[in-house]
């Protein structure tokens, strides 16, 4: 009987430490959902292609105090129709972890560490999740954060091949008016195998990640990218900008690259343009992600690209474009885009149009957190993306909570 209370006193007070423990943790649950259904017509010239499609996003947050949390968020996705969570019994076995880090304070010291997401230059240069750490001091309207981000590692340790981002952001608050965020990234990679100059001199013009992606791609490389993110919000108006300088070295071969862009939001009416050379290519870091038009630049139905446009990865093409946002009704939103784009550079064949996109959105608040989108948009293509015109048409349900 004796060993018989020690044991339940035991667990009683077990239990207490536990639910001490327990209760100083404060549990932050949110997340995104989205079920979309779209059709794509000429993005391969000839062809089409139709998809109705989930995602879903769970995050979770533990807060042990106001210095220090620790971050999670998952995804799960699945095509209606397909063997893994889309056909009959569903049992889909997508599960992934997008973000798994500590965040805490030490002072005025934010420290992230573990996998996480970043975006650098607008995403110009990168917007994904990562593997890596970022620290940030404050100093009052100034604020750096040094990073590095692990791109790729032969067997994840650096055997015959490693490759990694270095560098630092800055947020420098000039006036309540103006701020800018200048930033360093050093793209370095070296392999213990090499290719022919020649072999590399006929890949610069691809995305870096096609150049340098494994022991056998490529030798040693430096990559740097230098620039700044400039905003100004007035009363009536929003600026912003984006200058980049790319240096390069590949296996002997050296380049120099820049893009440029802009942008304004007046209200009712915005617009944007872009500029990144082409006979010296300015190289897209793995992890870059600027979407931009519906068709040419991915848009809200990312599933691919037209033949010859650079998607997300901003590198050889000029674009501008001109927009509106109209909302009749409270519930009811309007956006209507028109983009032109063409490539900086003439592509293989001698050309060099991508063509004039027409985009509309209408975008309904079915109640909160809950909204519909349906989106056309339609190319009239350049002659570096085909004869063929090119179409998108779809819808998306989103839910954010």
């Amino acid at each position: 009987m004796k060993k018989i209370i020690a044991s339940a006193l035991g667990l009683m007070v077990a239990g207490g430490v536990a639910a001490t423990t327990a209760s100083a943790v404060e549990s932050q649950f949110g997340g995104y959902w989205r079920t979309r259904a779209f059709y794509q017509d000429n993005f391969t010239q000839g062809s089409d292609y139709w998809r109705m499609d989930n995602r879903t996003r769970l995050y979770y947050t533990a807060k042990f105090n106001d210095d220090f949390k620790f971050v999670n968020k998952f995804e799960f996705n699945s095509v209606w129709g397909d063997d893994n969570g889309g056909d009959i019994g569903a049992d889909g076995d997508t599960f992934r972890v997008k973000n798994s880090y500590a965040d805490f304070n030490l002072g005025t010291t934010n420290v992230k560490l573990g996998i996480q997401g970043a975006t650098i230059a607008r995403g110009f240069l990168f917007d994904d999740d990562f593997s890596g750490i970022m620290v940030t001091g404050n100093f009052g309207n100034v604020s750096v954060t040094p990073f590095y981000i692990a791109v790729q590692t032969e067997d994840g340790g650096g055997a015959d091949f490693d490759r990694g981002y270095f560098g630092a952001v800055a947020s420098v608050k000039i006036s309540d008016a103006i701020s800018m965020s200048p930033y360093f990234v050093y793209d370095a990679a070296s392999s213990g195998t090499t290719d022919t100059t020649e072999d590399v001199v006929v890949a610069i013009g691809e995305p870096l990640e096609t150049v340098v992606t494994s022991s056998t791609a490529a030798g040693d490389m430096d990559n740097f990218f230098v620039g700044t993110d400039i905003d100004v919000k007035m009363d009536a108006v929003s600026l912003w900008g984006t200058f980049i300088y790319n240096g390069y070295t590949i296996q002997d071969v050296d380049g120099d690259a820049f893009l440029v862009a802009g942008g304004a939001n007046a209200g009712i009416a915005h617009g944007q343009a872009f500029y990144a050379t082409g006979d010296d290519a300015f190289m897209n870091p793995r992890g870059r992600s600027y979407y931009w038009s519906e068709i040419l630049g991915l848009g809200v139905f990312d599933n691919t690209a037209p033949t010859g446009s650079p998607a997300d990865g901003i590198t050889n093409i000029a674009a501008f474009n001109a927009g509106v946002t109209v909302k009749p009704m409270d519930k009811l939103t309007f956006d209507a885009d028109v983009w032109y784009a063409m490539l900086a550079e003439d592509n293989a064949m001698g050309e060099d149009e991508l063509g004039l996109e027409f985009d509309g959105k209408l975008t309904y608040a079915l109640m909160d957190n809950l909204n519909a989108e349906f989106i056309l948009a339609y190319l009239v293509a350049g002659d570096a993306v085909g004869d063929d015109d090119v179409f998108e048409g779809g819808v998306r349900v989103s839910l954010k909570f």
